[in-house]
């Protein structure tokens, strides 16, 4: 935002040769729909890729063995698993925010406004599963129940943002929140139905770093740094006990503050009293001016909440970085059509398809019905019922549930299904958005 846009009479920075090429990428991050593009890009590279001649060459290279030894310690994962437990632990961490940021100042902070997307993305967990095992129980590919149960945020956003001021806010909302809540059922599944063998002592070393970041929160240690170093050892600790490391980003997400350190009208005053030391005294060169620079520095970044900082610090990162990367390492897999037959697929496809929308629009109507919740202002059952087709974009945390649930030749059956049925509903449902909504000037 330059001091035009913002409305103040600001003096313009000094701008360097390499704004010129930071500045057009800048611009491309800030469009909604923009990280939904990068992933459908490395998703759809993936594939092409392992159902090429080069396809080996690609598929192996995730495959690489990478790590360190420190003495008698040993740790070494493929690249598929440092990103899968590693980088996505960050994506969780980022998904831990913006739960904690609902939870305390949005949607979800209100339960009467809370009702509907939380209600229906209990649906929407709670009906895809069991669509799925009405297919597959009793069969090998049973486990993968939590497969269907949770929404692409990502993708979500990206079909919206398609259609532009054609979609009311109160329905971009809903889905949004609805997303969010779905992601916290998401992360129960993975930490109740897909840890298997738990190692106490390391599990203990994992809450003991959890348990200092606490500690140093409240002692009101300002240094990310630090914690940084905490919650490394937190995620190590949950890493190894066999409960998924993914969990420990998610925990110290929710952990981060949400209150800013210092308050507006504090931050205004020092800016005030800072700048009297400039007028009047000059202040080249001089301790005191140094010392009232440091002073409104830490003022300025200490009015914006942790949580505030990080999220935006870590989401460019997490959009255009960590989920394209999971996807090129996660999606590629080799295919023909005949193999959306398969059960696994097809189990998916239904789950995911017809599952999850129908689950979002039934328990949405009976607890409108039951009077404990209402429909927003302006969205009728028929947008409803669109964007609950928007929800079976299942994509990235079906791939990441998938992994944990499935291998071999069901694994590759199960993404063939997610990448099938993710494509189709994210069609089905823009178009049907598209002709449901009228169109609206912007």
């Amino acid at each position: 935002m330059t001091a035009q846009d913002s409305g103040q009479d600001f003096a313009a920075l000094p701008r360097a040769p390499v704004d010129r090429l930071v500045g057009p990428i800048a611009t491309f991050m800030h469009v909604e729909a923009a990280s939904g593009i990068v992933l459908v890009v490395a998703a759809v590279a993936a594939v092409i890729l392992a159902n090429s001649s080069m396809a080996e060459g690609f598929l192996g290279f995730w495959e690489t063995s990478v790590g360190f030894k420190i003495g008698g310690f040993e740790m070494s994962h493929s690249l598929k698993h440092w990103i899968n437990d590693g980088l996505m632990a960050v994506f969780f961490f980022v998904i831990g925010l913006e739960v904690k940021r609902e939870i305390v100042l949005g949607e979800l902070r209100d339960p009467s406004r809370a009702a509907l997307p939380v209600i229906a993305a209990l649906g929407g967990m709670v009906v895809p599963a069991g669509a799925y095992l009405l297919l597959q129980a009793g069969e090998p590919g049973a486990q993968g129940w939590g497969i269907p149960m949770a929404t692409d945020i990502a993708f979500v956003v990206g079909c919206l943002a398609l259609l532009g001021p054609r979609v009311p806010s109160s329905l971009r909302i809903l889905l949004l929140s609805l997303a969010i809540a779905d992601d916290i059922g998401a992360i129960l599944v993975i930490a109740v139905g897909y840890t298997d063998q738990v190692h106490a002592a390391a599990l203990v070393f994992g809450l003991a770093g959890l348990a200092l970041v606490a500690v140093l929160s409240r002692l009101g240690v300002r240094s990310f740094a630090v914690y940084m170093v905490a919650g490394a050892g937190a995620w190590f600790g949950f890493h190894e006990s066999g409960v998924h490391a993914t969990l420990a980003g998610v925990v110290l997400g929710l952990m981060t503050p949400a209150q800013r350190w210092v308050k507006p009208g504090m931050t205004s005053e020092i800016v005030q009293k800072a700048s009297q030391v400039f007028h009047g005294e000059g202040w080249e060169g001089r301790d005191k001016s140094g010392g009232a620079l440091r002073h409104v520095e830490t003022a300025v970044k200490e009015s914006v909440s942790p949580l505030e900082r990080l999220e935006h610090a870590l989401h460019p990162w997490v959009a255009f970085v960590i989920m394209p990367l999971f996807a090129l390492a996660n999606a590629g897999v080799a295919f023909e059509l005949s193999d959306l037959s398969d059960p696994v697929a097809l189990a998916i496809v239904f789950g995911l398809g017809v599952g999850k929308p129908a689950g979002v629009v039934l328990f949405s109507w009976v607890g409108v019905r039951l009077g404990l919740a209402r429909l927003p202002e302006g969205i009728g059952w028929g947008a409803l019922t669109a964007g609950g087709v928007l929800t079976g974009i299942g994509f990235t945390m079906a791939l990441f549930i998938a992994g944990m649930a499935l291998d071999g030749e069901l694994l590759d059956a199960s993404k063939v299904g997610i990448l099938a049925i993710s494509t189709l509903c994210a069609i089905v449902g823009t178009l049907s958005l598209k002709a449901l909504l009228p169109a609206r000037e912007s």
